[in-house]
């Protein structure tokens, strides 16, 4: 969703990419942007992030992974470098595929109430409160890439963490 705010900001449409991903190509204040959505589970999105990676001739850490974070509350955004994968499948296959050294914009949706199983959560729908906010939330995270691709990953963590 926030690749589709960033596609919609450099007027680029995504398109099928050998890779086995979509892909959508433009420029924002002068800096590239190549954004990709694998067509495939997000458990096995290291292979296509791999391919599209040798393609374009990218390093890791020119890599900005946007995804899902059970730890953060929701509507909490959070710029992070490196780490571990926390569980979660899509970061450990794209890990395990290019290593650990990628930025990553953690998009908090919080715990799952109860004894509900994670994997039950966070394929679920958003609630009505929720899909309220989540306008607001995909332009702040687009921001948020956008400042990292034209400022750099320090500039953005200062700007957006400074509270």
């Amino acid at each position: 969703m926030v690749l589709d705010v960033l596609a919609s900001r450099i007027v680029s449409k995504f398109k099928s990419h050998k890779a086995g991903a979509q892909v959508a190509e433009g420029k924002i204040a002068g800096t590239k942007l190549i954004l990709a959505k694998s067509n495939g589970f997000m458990n096995n999105s290291g292979a296509p992030t791999a391919a599209l990676m040798k393609f374009y001739d990218l390093l890791p850490e020119q890599l900005i992974v946007i995804h899902d974070e059970l730890d953060i509350d929701f509507a909490e955004l959070k710029i992070k470098f490196s780490g571990g994968h926390a569980g979660h499948n899509g970061l450990r296959s794209i890990s395990s595929a290019i290593g650990t050294e990628y930025i990553r914009l953690r998009f908090g949706i919080g715990r799952p109430p109860g004894s509900q199983d994670a994997a039950d959560f966070v394929l679920k729908n958003f609630s009505a409160t929720e899909r309220a906010e989540l306008p607001v939330l995909l332009e702040l995270a687009a921001d948020m890439v956008q400042t990292i691709a034209t400022d750099g990953l320090l500039s953005a963590q200062s700007h957006y963490h400074a509270k």
